[in-house]
């Protein structure tokens, strides 16, 4: 149909800020934030959309190779120059000695892009700490959620230690869900974010830190398989807000999150005094009386938003598909999977006898179910039998008693169990 505009979910995200800043009821600033763009992109986005409509927001080289690529010889070359005949010069400097003395003519930002892709940083260091300021709240529930944890001994010596893990609303300073767990772990994070989606709907953001749950280590290489399909780098929480195109935003000190590490601190006083009254001595009790307390906590605390209404989106696909482990395997020539110490045979299904050397993905749901996924179809799939190294392996283990230590016996003529006479010499 002529004058039809197909959005991806992106894209209606970026509708749906641009029309908050259209009526007044968001800042450029933080319409940047939400969408992560700079603000200078923000305002090319609201003259597209003000001259072209909706329209204005479709990437108009979407699906194009771009035609100012560089050839890879000269990134390498770049790189090899700066690590050796013109280190620790700067970015600028580099820049100018490139083109007069090499024949190279980049752009300072390019060849900056360049260095940071090498892993080569500058030899200038950091500017000294700014002023810090309170920074204002987002005006409509929804926009920015921030998750943390906070290990504490909240059970006062009655039992082990614990993580508390919650989500908080920028806006309103609502806890939008929490829990205890064994540990700061991405299946926690999984279950918070699946509770309040189910709960409350899709945020637009989440505001966390730099833990390994959200973002791998800079330090830690992408896999060769990750390099060849141009996969972000990413992890299983990562990957599962990429999926409901939420925006990751990492905070760089403790005090940018104060909306959350306030949180615990009021909750280190009045939560631990909760658990205390009602004798809490495990987990699973813990969990209990903190669900029973939210809603008295946010009664006390949450404060109503600048702007009425809800920014809380609405997935766009099955909770089940997206709130699980995904790991891609090859199929072994048997038609088994193997995942840890489970082996999944998969049986002929979809019109295929055999899956032998196909990449498939493995799901693993919250609850430890186990599926396996071709080309977006469930395989059909039984237990497999164990190899026989495994098997044996198991026999040895159940033969030994748990704590008892098993010693060989030497034999009967074993040198051993003769007497053995050490002579001294005196002199």
């Amino acid at each position: 149909m002529e004058g039809l505009v197909t959005l991806n979910s992106g894209e209606q995200k970026r509708l749906k800020v641009l029309n908050q800043v259209e009526r007044s009821e968001m800042t450029g600033q933080q319409a940047a934030r939400l969408l992560g763009i700079s603000l200078r992109h923000v305002r090319r986005l609201l003259a597209a959309y003000r001259n072209e409509g909706v329209a204005g927001l479709a990437h108009g080289n979407r699906g194009r190779k771009p035609h100012n690529v560089l050839d890879r010889a000269v990134k390498e070359k770049v790189a090899v120059l700066s690590r050796s005949k013109y280190a620790g010069c700067n970015t600028q400097h580099f820049t100018e000695l490139l083109e007069e003395r090499e024949d190279i003519r980049l752009s300072r930002s390019t060849v900056r892009r360049i260095l940071l892709e090498s892993g080569i940083s500058g030899p200038r260091k950091r500017r000294p700490p700014k002023h810090r300021r309170r920074r204002e709240r987002y005006p409509q529930e929804g926009m920015l959620v921030q998750i943390d944890g906070s290990r504490h001994d909240w059970l006062e010596g009655r039992g082990p230690w614990l993580s508390l893990i919650g989500a908080i609303d920028d806006a309103t300073g609502k806890v939008l869900y929490a829990l205890f767990r064994e540990q700061e772990d991405a299946l926690g994070y999984f279950q918070l974010l699946r509770k309040v989606v189910t709960d409350h709907g899709v945020p637009l953001a989440l505001y966390h830190d730099g833990h390994a749950v959200f973002e791998r280590s800079e330090y830690e290489p992408e896999s060769l398989e990750e390099q060849l399909q141009g996969r972000r780098h990413d992890t299983q929480f990562g990957r599962l807000m990429g999926e409901l195109n939420i925006t990751s935003i990492r905070s760089r000190s403790p005090q940018a999150r104060g909306r959350i590490e306030r949180l615990w601190g009021t909750f280190q006083d009045r939560l631990v005094s909760e658990l205390r009254l009602a004798g809490a001595r495990s987990r699973e009790e813990a969990n209990e009386v903190l669900w029973h307390y939210l809603p008295r906590h946010n009664g006390n605390f949450a404060v109503p938003a600048a702007q009425p209404g809800s920014a809380f989106r609405v997935p766009d696909r099955a909770v089940d598909e997206t709130f699980c482990f995904k790991y891609q395997r090859t199929v072994g020539l048997d038609n088994v999977v193997r995942f840890g110490p489970h082996r999944l045979q998969v049986l002929p299904s979809n019109g295929r006898y055999s899956y032998a050397r196909a990449k498939a993905e493995v799901r693993q749901a919250l609850d430890g179910a186990l599926a396996i996924y071709y080309q977006g179809q469930c395989l059909t799939t039984r237990a497999a039998p164990d190899e026989a190294a495994r098997l044996r392996k198991a026999e040895l283990t159940a033969a030994s008693t748990p704590g008892q230590r098993h010693y060989a016996r030497p034999a009967p003529d074993h040198p051993w169990r003769g007497k053995f006479r050490v002579h001294i010499d005196r002199g």
